[in-house]
């Protein structure tokens, strides 16, 4: 088995649960129009982190970077009415691509999109009531700091999901210089050790390749 049935199975699965629609098409269409790296979750990972928010009841979500705005629109839909995002994105034709692709899909009422580098955006949210759902998606080296301001911006009943962090497997290799498998074994050493955190970690295998999530509880 390789990335090939990996592939059919989201595919088949795809098919029959995951309502991706034109707007979400369009959004991936667009972005790939505008020459964005092609790291936006995929429609069946857009569907879960959808009904994880969903199923925490979240009326307040900070996503750190935004990219197209694909994950965007799916975590916004699962906003109940009178719920805001707060997505955060350094890149300016990401952050103009995520903003048209947010209006297309009728979600300007609900989605506040940032434009900066998310260690810079960050400590001005602390203004705010506190996060229901952090979705972490960013540079990878930057993970421990975005965690740290995550706990500092939710409450006890918080999720904390952090993408990409198995990192092809590479992730168990301590030894490993890429700066990206780095942030991301910082960034789960520190949620393990944090007493306010419980946490679990999954790996996935799809249409994105070989990947993985770490998903945390604030329960203090």
């Amino acid at each position: 088995m390789g990335q090939r049935t990996w592939t059919a199975v989201d595919a088949y699965f795809d098919g029959l649960l995951v309502d991706e629609d034109e707007a979400l098409e369009a959004a991936a269409a667009a972005s790939e129009a505008a020459g964005l790296p092609a790291h936006q979750v995929a429609p069946n990972q857009g569907k879960l982190l959808h009904l994880l928010a969903r199923i925490r009841g979240a009326r307040s979500i900070l996503e750190i970077g935004t990219l197209g705005g694909y994950s965007t629109i799916w975590l916004a839909r699962a906003l109940p009415e009178g719920g805001r995002l707060v997505t955060l994105e350094a890149d300016e034709r990401c952050a103009d691509t995520a903003a048209a692709n947010i209006a297309r899909a009728g979600l300007e009422d609900r989605v506040d999109i940032r434009r900066g580098r998310a260690v810079d955006l960050l400590p001005a949210l602390t203004g705010l009531d506190p996060f229901d759902f952090v979705f972490i998606d960013a540079d990878k080296p930057s993970n421990p700091e975005y965690l740290q301001w995550a706990l500092a911006l939710t409450r006890p009943g918080s999720v904390i999901i952090g993408d990409n962090v198995v990192r092809d497997g590479a992730v168990v290799d301590p030894a490993a210089d890429d700066p990206r498998v780095q942030g991301v074994r910082r960034f789960t050493e520190l949620i393990a050790e944090h007493p306010r955190l419980t946490a679990t970690a999954l790996q996935t295998v799809g249409v994105k390749g070989y990947d993985g999530f770490v998903m945390a509880l604030v329960t203090d």
